[in-house]
């Protein structure tokens, strides 16, 4: 984590352009926001549980205030392109509706591994959606925004997955329960998180929240700009957290089936909504 950090000066703010505002990536964005911004309680979790740990306390804390970064960056954004949109108003809606277990003092996934394990494969998840974003996005200040947020989440990935091997050898945890956690935590992506930041970020006031319907609606406008090289990266990060062979014949099977899925659901979404 050491090292010069990009900060909100970096981004080409003027280069801004209306014109090429996509306005399904705009909502899509607006939702992003709201998870990254919400980083500090994910922190006070993470410390709660790794409480005795103060150098992984640390690392987290630093991991923290980039994560809040990437919400002011999204949301400064979302501003410009959206007037009338309300960064603050709407990470309170969603922080008034989305709680995150802040007295927990154990991790929800029995053990410290397993919580490296399922925050590699959040950074998996969100490393590959800001990978797809950059490339899909024509507007210029998003881009350069999901670029820098992407290469973020990638070195996060490193970072927790330096501290899951150094657990693993204390815990001892075997790969059956690292797969089993790997896809406890991929399954958690239709959860309410997602789900409710879209809602929070894009909903009129006053229309109810029903997490499948909003689900849905971020799926049907964030799958599409996957692309095969994001989903095979992915999955190789996702196996290798979880104890598996990152570029065998299951790798592979799994990138391919994992692809097919993502652009039917986006499409399926996509005309029901």
């Amino acid at each position: 984590m050491a090292g010069k950090h990009w900060t909100l000066d970096d981004i080409p703010w003027a280069g801004f352009d209306p014109a090429k505002v996509d306005p399904d990536m705009l909502k899509v964005a607006k939702a992003a926001s709201m998870v990254e911004y919400n980083g500090g309680d994910y922190a006070t979790y993470l410390c709660n549980v790794f409480q005795d740990d103060p150098v992984f306390q640390e690392s987290v804390r630093v991991w923290a205030q980039e994560e809040v970064q990437h919400g002011l960056a999204l949301g400064r954004w979302a501003e410009m392109a959206d007037p009338g949109f309300d960064f603050q108003a709407c990470f309170k809606r969603f922080t008034d509706g989305y709680k995150l277990p802040l007295d927990a003092t154990r991790s929800v996934r029995g053990s410290r591994t397993g919580e490296l394990v399922a925050r590699c494969i959040v950074e998996v998840g969100t490393s590959s959606h800001y990978s797809a974003l950059s490339a899909a996005c024509e507007e210029p200040v998003l881009r350069a925004i999901c670029r820098h947020i992407a290469a973020d989440e990638f070195r996060h990935y490193k970072l927790f997955y330096t501290y899951l091997k150094r657990y693993l050898e204390a815990e001892n945890v075997g790969r059956l329960r690292r797969v089993a956690v790997a896809l406890g935590r991929i399954g958690e992506s239709e959860d309410d998180e997602l789900a409710y930041a879209y809602y929070a970020a894009n909903a009129a006031p006053g229309e109810p929240y029903e997490r499948k319907r909003w689900s849905r609606a971020y799926g049907a406008r964030a799958f599409p700009h996957y692309r095969t090289e994001h989903v095979e990266r992915g999955v190789a990060m996702a196996f290798k957290a979880a104890g598996l062979e990152p570029r065998g014949s299951l790798a592979r099977l799994a990138s391919r089936a994992g692809y097919h899925l993502l652009r039917a659901r986006g499409r399926r979404w996509a005309a029901a909504a």
